[in-house]
């Protein structure tokens, strides 16, 4: 197959109208991924992770929501600036027994305050706009999720 550069950018009201631009309204996820390096450690438990050690966590965040008139649903520089503000500036190279709120610092336990401090502050901005999902890896291979609908069972 070949590709073919365009001659020339199609325009804005000239090719396309700008009631084309929203091609539906359905509402979709866009979802985007953070990294951040902490360290904890974990109260009443006897294992590997009882003493101080830290991890690269992975962080996926999805949000819904309708298009708007040019067919975005939010811009990911938008997500990007909420999930840093609430949640990774936050943590990044800190000690979480130290900065979160108390609580056992496990993945399970740091996925649902997460989740609570972004839909928040989502909604603040963008009342049309909802967190869907987060997934927080603690490894590569190892992460917890938690979903609009297990926060509102």
């Amino acid at each position: 197959m070949d590709f073919a550069a365009p001659e020339r950018l199609l325009r804005l009201d000239a090719d396309i109208a700008r009631s084309e631009l929203r091609y539906h309204n359905k509402r979709v996820l866009v979802t985007k991924e953070f990294t951040f390096d902490a360290a904890h450690h974990l109260y009443a438990y006897e294992g590997k992770c009882v003493g101080l050690h830290g991890h690269t966590y992975r962080l996926i965040v999805s949000v819904s929501a309708p298009p708007d008139e040019t067919g975005i649903a939010i811009d990911f520089a938008d997500v990007k600036t909420i999930v840093k503000q609430t949640v990774v500036d936050r943590l990044d190279h800190q000690y979480l027994n130290a900065v979160l709120p108390p609580m056992n610092t496990t993945a399970e336990n740091m996925v649902v305050w997460m989740f609570q401090r972004i839909d928040e502050a989502l909604q603040a901005s963008c009342q049309d706009k909802r967190v869907e999902r987060i997934v927080l890896y603690e490894t590569p291979t190892s992460s917890v999720e938690i979903t609009r609908r297990e926060m509102e069972a």
